[in-house]
């Protein structure tokens, strides 16, 4: 398995990261345990998870794939082959359940990495995400900006203040971005440097065949700030693997267990899947190690986040990693995106 640095870091991490967020809705423990064993096994020494997790968010499974995974370490004794990220909640009416409503201050940031460290039986948590902004802005599939002057929201100085001190005391190693705008990532290295605190060394936003929004602006930030992509949904909550073609609506698949989770399955990702799929048949691949492998072997991408349901899906997900990308295969995939650009933004 390749690594990549993560940041500035003195962490290598593995090109492919391990997903949990169905682990304590669609999978249990026994199954996050097998994912985990062989994530290991296949040279992934990168988990992501979330205190949110599983998903969808609801307050009986807050905290469960944290506490999952504070199991296989306990059990194990494999903590320290695993680099190690999580995530602190931002705002919503919909998480309600999560401290009363969670806010990117001292207080919540402090609080939450707490309990994580607790349900993760650990010490330190190697990575830690604010998981989208306390602020106005787009994330989630949401376009066209409204700005809103008098809108109440944590100031970012506030938020580098609170990771910094969590670094000084040991709890966290690094923290990272997600599902941030090209202003917010920009924003926290300002204000880390006038703060002479640590910068963020990731941003974890979507990116697959269906939404390259990178691309424009973050891409660039990547580079230049050397602030890697941690990319999730590079299936695109498994549209591209071609299961729901054809209006086909597999039995316990995400997308037909819950209709709500619509971002990706419009008439015009439908149409755009459907050539993607063709595409791979025509070289003989299979569309999913194709999408995935196109997300690995961006410049800007330092890990790829690949996630699965069962242990057929993982292994199919880990071989992404073996297929070649060749120039022929980014120019038809080049073609396809400029007859469908972004149909899932």
């Amino acid at each position: 398995m390749e690594t990549r640095r993560l940041g500035n870091t003195d962490l290598n991490v593995s090109a492919l990261c391990l997903g949990t967020m169905t682990w304590g809705k669609q999978n249990n423990q026994a199954d996050g345990f097998a994912q985990m064993d062989l994530a290991l096994d296949h040279g992934i020494n990168f988990f992501d998870t979330a205190e949110m997790y599983a998903v969808p968010a609801t307050p009986d499974t807050y905290g469960k794939t944290e506490e999952i995974i504070g199991h296989w370490f306990k059990q194990t004794g494999q903590r320290d082959k695993v680099i190690l990220a999580s995530k602190a909640a931002g705002p919503g009416e919909w998480i309600k359940h999560i401290r009363g409503g969670p806010r990117l201050n001292q207080e919540h940031i402090f609080q939450a990495v707490e309990d994580s460290l607790k349900r993760l039986q650990t010490d330190v948590i190697d990575l830690y995400q604010m998981h989208w902004p306390d602020r106005n802005t787009n994330y989630f599939g949401k376009l066209g900006y409204r700005h809103k002057a008098d809108e109440d929201q944590t100031p970012i100085e506030e938020t580098v203040a609170a990771l910094h001190q969590l670094i000084k005391q040991g709890k966290i190693r690094h923290y990272g971005l997600s599902n941030e705008t090209p202003w917010g990532v920009m924003k926290y290295c300002m204000e880390a440097d006038r703060q002479n605190a640590p910068r963020p060394v990731s941003i974890q936003n979507p990116y697959s065949l269906l939404n390259r929004t990178y691309e424009v602006g973050l891409a660039e930030v990547s580079h230049r700030e050397n602030i890697g992509l941690l990319a999730y949904s590079p299936l695109a909550f498994g549209m591209l693997t071609g299961k729901y073609r054809h209006h086909q609506w597999p039995e316990n698949a995400r997308l037909t267990l819950f209709k709500y989770f619509s971002r990706y399955n419009n008439a015009q990702s439908i149409d755009a899947t459907e050539k993607y799929c063709q595409l791979a048949a025509r070289h003989g691949l299979s569309p999913t190690q194709m999408a995935l492998q196109y997300v690995t072997s961006r410049s800007f991408v330092t890990s790829n986040i690949i996630g699965a349901t069962s242990i057929t899906q993982l292994e199919e997900n880990l071989r992404s990693i073996k297929l070649p990308m060749t120039d022929e295969l980014v120019k038809e995939i080049e073609a396809i995106h400029v007859e469908h650009p972004n149909p899932a933004p």
